[in-house]
């Protein structure tokens, strides 16, 4: 089993970090290209999400980065590399770009996006990739590719579970530029702060997030996975009641319940550092 002090930054672009209450924050450090990727900076996302996910002390897991832009997508020194590639050659660069989007859509562990401000082509893959996207009242969006005459493929079928067909088929189309407040009109982002805030909003989102049993999180975000467009029929509704029956009967829905009763903190946020006081704050409230 993998634990956070075997998962090193790999490069000076890709920055990894992991706090006392196993909150890792991975951060994309390439600002004088507004953090576009390329093959080498994919390769190191990827291999981090893949050691994250192993890694049952890392709770809840942060992308970011820094500058002023979230990320401007693909690399133009990368993309005109590509143009010179066979079919063969950008096939495995494409396989390598969904698997790292593969990596992180999956990853167990719950997942937030920090946008600060732009993020353009496979940068909105990224952000429909993770499960809460907070954002900046400068953050804009915009799926550029058919603009090089090329088109968001592999980024696709998130983008698509996130804002939906009818918007994919607009803005997969247009390469309109969309900023937070359409971005959450579509659901492709969660809350909009202002720039000063979205440090402090990001904390109150993992501290939330903490305060929940980290098992039964991982497997709600499953759940979520497993039944979403799925027919309601027995099938599936063997499969939950299954679900729930294991869970209520394992130690830890055993431990959150008798917490519960007996009007106490579970474990897991007994367990926890408190790093400030509205922390403090929200383990002492507790949820019983």
């Amino acid at each position: 089993m993998f634990t956070p002090r075997h998962i090193k930054s790999p490069s000076e672009k890709v920055l990894f970090d992991v706090d006392s209450n196993g909150v890792a924050t991975v951060t994309m450090n390439n600002p004088d290209k507004h953090n576009a990727f390329d093959d080498t900076i994919i390769a190191a996302l990827s291999q981090l999400f893949n050691d994250i996910a192993q890694c049952d002390d890392i709770k809840v897991m942060v992308l970011a980065s820094t500058g002023k832009s979230f990320s401007a997508g693909a690399d133009l020194g990368w993309m005109k590399r590509m143009a010179s590639y066979s079919y063969q050659e950008n096939l495995s660069d494409a396989n390598a770009l969904a698997q790292m989007l593969k990596n992180l859509n999956f990853l167990p562990q719950p997942t937030i996006a920090k946008v600060q401000g732009a993020a353009f082509g496979g940068a909105v893959g990224l952000a429909s990739c993770c499960d809460i996207v907070l954002a900046s009242e400068k953050a804009s969006f915009c799926l550029s590719e058919v603009k090089l005459g090329l088109i968001p493929a592999t980024i696709s079928p998130y983008v698509v579970n996130a804002i939906g067909q009818k918007a994919s088929r607009r803005y997969f189309q247009t390469a309109e530029r969309f900023f937070a407040d359409k971005a959450q009109q579509l659901g492709l982002v969660d809350e909009i702060l202002p720039v000063a805030d979205l440090d402090a909003a990001v904390e109150k989102m993992t501290q939330t997030l903490l305060a929940n049993g980290p098992l039964a999180v991982r497997q709600a975000k499953q759940l979520a996975l497993d039944v979403a467009y799925q027919d309601i029929d027995e099938t599936l509704i063997d499969m939950t009641s299954e679900r729930i029956a294991a869970i209520r009967v394992s130690s830890e829905g055993q431990e959150g319940l008798t917490a519960f009763f007996e009007k106490r903190q579970p474990t897991w946020q007994a367990a926890l550092t408190p790093q400030n006081v509205s922390q403090k704050k929200l383990l002492n409230k507790g949820e019983g």
